[in-house]
């Protein structure tokens, strides 16, 4: 019968009902169809518990920082920095697409927000130098998975609450990856620059550095003001995410930009995405709870010993869900639907619960960027005017890079866990 209320579930999703929505609906119904309705009393208090983490309070402040920071002349200042330093390459406009999208990862934390202020700014830049318009598309949308990883990212602020995980811990953890998965687009770029004989390269006039880099200063910080604290346990993640705001503020009286409209649109945008993201986490305390009552995790942590799978093997198994999963839902959805369902069994079989929250996140992220929904791509789409399905074929290159860094990071959980424990918070 559970198979059935799923069925409809996903045809109701398919009509085009809200997911929070429909979620919370089959987990209720769920209730009455294992016999469990009493227990239906319980759950106003477990969705408030599951709401009532201090760490949340950290996302709602970096998702402020995210939209006074874009809101702000802040993108032309890191792509004049990012061409100082690499412009001078064959394929250059390439690698300052993927530099600023590492420097606007400091800024904003989200894939989407990166991929909408680079496809109105590199894009077109880049189609001016002579790069086609859908290859310019595609590296604009891959690099925007960088966002989420490198700090502060909203959506490992989300999994460390969700599994009561060090936030901490899960912030620096991401630094490593983020610029992992930077270089190998740079890489992949130079090889396309090569190949197809791209504009750059020594004669390229570039901007003078340190007037550039003056301007670029007040947004590069931001991220060395969040880590910095966090490392040298100055603050908390929360403290850290409060003071970024200060500065955002600040930085909005240098480059100009800020007055009561840019406060107010980003406070109201940041009131709707955390309402978004905590209707979320309120139908998933619906599924989960019911879950825990039906014993669904140690149920699937049975079936991993049963079949044997091991570590490894189980993690290639949930990686493999995640990763068709993030195709097609929200990424907030899939963390708070999936991880209480099937992180437990990875920790159980010994996976570190840092190291799964980073690939876990990095995993959802490439979601952003895949077919048949993709997030990013359905932005940067709609703003370069690039066809949905051609920039899809075009970014398939790009989207086996990050799974095989994803692959690598799953095989070598100390490329994750090597500044955590550094820092002192393994």
């Amino acid at each position: 019968m559970v198979w059935v209320l799923v069925i409809l579930g996903i045809l109701f999703l398919l009509a085009g009902s809200p997911l929070a929505y429909v979620i919370g609906a089959v987990g209720v119904m769920t209730f009455a169809v294992a016999g469990k309705v009493s227990y239906l009393a319980v759950l106003p208090q477990r969705i408030f518990s599951q709401l009532d983490v201090f760490a949340l309070m950290a996302m709602a402040l970096f998702i402020m920082t995210g939209e006074i920071m874009t809101r702000l002349r802040v993108t032309k200042a890191l792509i004049d920095f990012s061409i100082c330093l690499v412009g001078r390459f064959k394929g250059g406009l390439g690698h300052v697409n993927v530099l600023t999208n590492i420097f606007f990862a400091g800024v904003s934390g989200s894939a989407v927000a990166d991929a909408a202020a680079l496809s109105n700014t590199l894009v077109p830049a880049m189609e001016e130098q002579g790069y086609s318009k859908r290859y310019a598309a595609a590296i604009t949308a891959a690099g925007s998975v960088i966002g989420p990883i490198i700090p502060p990212s909203i959506v490992l602020v989300f999994y460390g609450a969700l599994m009561q995980v060090s936030v901490a811990a899960l912030l620096i953890a991401g630094v490593v990856p983020g610029l992992l998965l930077g270089l190998g687009l740079m890489v992949l770029n130079a090889y396309f620059a090569h190949r197809d004989n791209h504009p750059g390269g020594r004669g390229e006039e570039l901007p003078a550095f340190w007037p550039t880099l003056r301007k670029a200063l007040p947004a590069l910080v931001l991220p060395l003001i969040i880590l910095g604290g966090i490392v040298f346990g100055i603050a908390t993640p929360t403290e850290a995410a409060g003071v970024a705001v200060v500065a955002a503020l600040g930085a909005g009286s240098l480059y100009g930009g800020l007055g009561k409209e840019t406060v107010y649109r980003s406070v109201e945008r940041t009131a709707v995405l955390c309402g978004t993201i905590f209707m979320v986490m309120s139908a998933a305390a619906c599924v989960a709870w019911i879950g825990g009552l039906e014993q669904w995790p140690q149920k699937i942590a049975a079936l991993v010993t049963k079949f044997g799978l091991g570590k490894t093997g189980l993690l290639f198994l949930v990686n493999g869900v995640f990763l068709i999963a993030g195709m097609i839902m929200d990424l907030p959805m899939n963390l708070a639907l999936l991880v209480p369902l099937l992180a437990p069994a990875c920790t159980a079989q010994g996976v570190h619960p840092v190291h799964l929250g980073l690939i876990l996140c990095l995993n959802l992220t490439i979601g952003l960027i895949t077919p048949p929904v993709g997030g990013s791509l359905v932005v940067v789409s709609s703003i370069s005017g690039e066809n949905y399905w051609t920039l899809s074929r075009a970014i398939v290159p790009f989207i086996l890079v990050e799974i095989a860094l994803l692959v690598f990071l799953m095989l070598v959980p100390e490329v994750s866990l090597f500044l955590p424990r550094l820092a002192g918070y393994l």
